[in-house]
């Protein structure tokens, strides 16, 4: 199966009607948006890890801070723009022993959604890192909203196949703002590579499908490789040392 088939066979639930839901307002600034005006996907993810934060800080969940995003997927209705206040409202979408699936939607003031998103986060234990089970009093919290719907955690990009003959290869260079207080490579970072391709090589236009998957974390010092295969879609790689640490793909949706 291609990077293509297996990001549009994910399955973006709706939301059940029941339980907690979290809303916060933002509007669109200068440094989140491109020289034509539409939200850039980097500044889209930021923004949902941003609410995700502001939200278990809200429920008072016991340990809010050690999760770890594994899968991002984006489905984009239409772009927002710059200057235009939006609503990001999340809720769970889904749960496993060890993680738990984040849905969030982004509308316009009068309703409309504009982005839909899932993020699957795991839950680590604060001192190894290792993925550890979700705390009873966070699965107290989620439990109502995702209605018993279970996800699991296999990554759908990492066996699929990708056409390394067909890719282009290149290095890409690492910056200092690209890592965050946990000292890694932060989610968001990562949609920049993608970004790069909704410039030049793919029309962006609404029912645009992106997912990123995170396999291994990037640190700071090492060198990350970038290769990408255009088709059906942009298909990426992102490696170190030959080893694969992320995977993307961005194409539309149908």
């Amino acid at each position: 199966m291609s990077f293509a088939s297996a990001a549009r066979s994910f399955e973006m639930a709706g939301p059940t009607g029941a339980g907690r839901t979290f809303t916060a307002r933002r509007r669109v600034r200068l440094g989140d948006a491109t020289p034509k005006g539409r939200l850039r996907l980097d500044a889209v993810a930021r923004y949902l890890q941003d609410v995700s934060n502001d939200d278990t800080r809200d429920a008072e969940w016991s340990d809010p801070h050690w999760w770890v995003v594994r899968r991002t997927v984006i489905d984009v209705l239409s772009f927002p723009e710059y200057l235009q206040e939006i609503d990001l409202t999340t809720w769970c979408g889904g749960t496993g022993s060890h993680w738990a699936e984040r849905r969030t939607r982004v509308t316009s003031l009068s309703g409309e959604v504009l982005v839909d998103a899932a993020a699957l986060w795991v839950h680590v234990d604060r001192d190894s890192l290792q993925p550890s089970r979700v705390p009873v009093d966070v699965t107290a919290i989620l439990a109502e909203s995702s209605a018993g719907r279970t996800v699991g955690a296999r990554l759908l990009l990492r066996e699929r196949e990708f056409d390394t003959a067909a890719a282009t290869v290149s290095p890409w260079p690492l910056r200092f703002s690209d890592f965050d207080a946990v000292g890694h490579m932060n989610n968001a970072a990562y949609w920049e590579v993608l970004e790069e391709h909704l410039a030049g090589d793919i029309a962006v236009r609404e029912g645009l499908r992106a997912l990123v998957e995170h396999v291994v974390q990037v640190e700071p010092g090492q060198s990350l490789v970038r290769a990408s295969a255009v088709g059906d879609g942009v298909s990426v790689q992102m490696t170190v040392g030959g080893t694969v640490h992320a995977a993307a793909w961005a194409g539309s949706s149908a």
